[in-house]
């Protein structure tokens, strides 16, 4: 009788970008000051846990900020651009206001990839990475794709309206990938997605494109008390749905990294699953709200710098416009 193995995914690569530019809460205090909108490094950190965060430089796109992460993934992944069949790109800002051709198409220009590798993008905003990681799971799973590129990349900078100092504050540019593939080892162990439309209005840059001209507004907006009401709800349930699905519990997480948005959500998402702030990766500090790169950022750090080691099980999890949520389970 044959035996079938069952094939995972597997994250073998972590990389992560950002730009040059960084930006202290005290240096946009200054730049607020001078519009005469009042604000300190105490309120921003205070409410956000956000020290610093990077700006793109004027002709640095999306695409670019993901190449650079791209790259890193790959070395540490032993591939080339050409050993990947597919690449999945996770982003609010993409390179064009049409949202075409896709980011994911531009990268793979940008990596020199003359293999013919699908190429698409996702659209979750700051969950955009998770749900970025379910798809590609599921491709893996599937047979129909092997090697992987999955990308969040972000220049949030770009749809800040800087006379809120609400939301101004709080966002920054950056990117993370990761290189997945199949394989006989469980890695994804579980993933969860989640939507629900009814609250698109509580975070979305609420514009179109109209005879050529833009119809609305381009600036992000936030309500941020229903935001942070909504996601300190939904994260915990999600993490427990996926634990559920792996059949494991909170104490078997050696690692949380929520989507990097807030520390007071994050610190309440910790502390509801039963695990110790110590158990929590946190870069938001340093690089602010990156939207879809910022799960990717933080984990790319950990595993850089020694924290996540090979055989660790990591809960990635975010929120974002839409409404959209959802949890990755996964063994390093």
């Amino acid at each position: 009788m044959t035996v079938f193995s069952k094939t995972y995914s597997k994250i073998i690569g972590t990389g992560s970008y950002l730009p040059e530019k960084r930006v202290t809460n005290q240096d946009l205090t200054e730049q607020l000051a001078a519009k005469g909108i009042e604000t300190s490094d105490e309120w921003i950190f205070s409410r956000s846990g956000i020290s610093a965060r990077h700006y793109a430089a004027p002709m640095q796109n999306s695409s670019d900020l993901g190449v650079e992460a791209a790259k890193k993934a790959l070395e540490m992944a032993g591939l080339s651009g050409n050993d990947l069949d597919l690449i999945i790109v996770a982003s609010s800002t993409p390179d064009f206001f049409g949202s075409f051709p896709s980011t994911a198409c531009i990268v793979q220009s940008k990596l020199g990839i003359t293999n013919n590798c699908a190429a698409v993008d996702v659209q979750a905003v700051c969950s955009g990475f998770v749900y970025a990681v379910a798809t590609a799971d599921s491709f893996i799973q599937s047979g129909m794709h092997k090697n992987v590129l999955v990308i969040g990349a972000e220049v949030f900078s770009r749809i800040l309206n800087f006379d809120d100092r609400g939301t101004c504050v709080l966002f920054g540019d950056g990117a993370g990938a990761i290189v997945m593939t199949a394989s006989t080892e469980p890695g994804i162990l579980a993933t969860k997605l989640h939507a629900d439309g009814r609250h698109s209005n509580i975070l979305s840059v609420p514009g179109s494109l109209a005879g050529g001209a833009l119809a609305g507004s381009a600036f992000l907006y936030m309500d941020g008390p229903a935001v942070f009401k909504l996601a300190v709800s939904v994260l915990e349930k999600v993490a427990h749905e996926a634990l559920a699905h792996a059949n494991m519990t909170s104490d078997q997480i050696d690692w949380l990294i929520p989507h990097q948005a807030n520390i007071r959500i994050m610190n309440s998402t910790a502390k509801k699953l039963g695990l110790p702030l110590e158990k929590m990766v946190v870069t938001v500090d340093q690089h602010g709200n990156t939207s879809a790169a910022s799960i990717p950022l933080a984990l790319d750090i950990a595993v850089r710098d020694g924290r996540v080691k090979k055989g660790d099980n990591v809960m990635m999890e975010g929120v974002g416009g839409g409404f959209t949520w959802g949890a990755v389970l996964a063994r390093m």
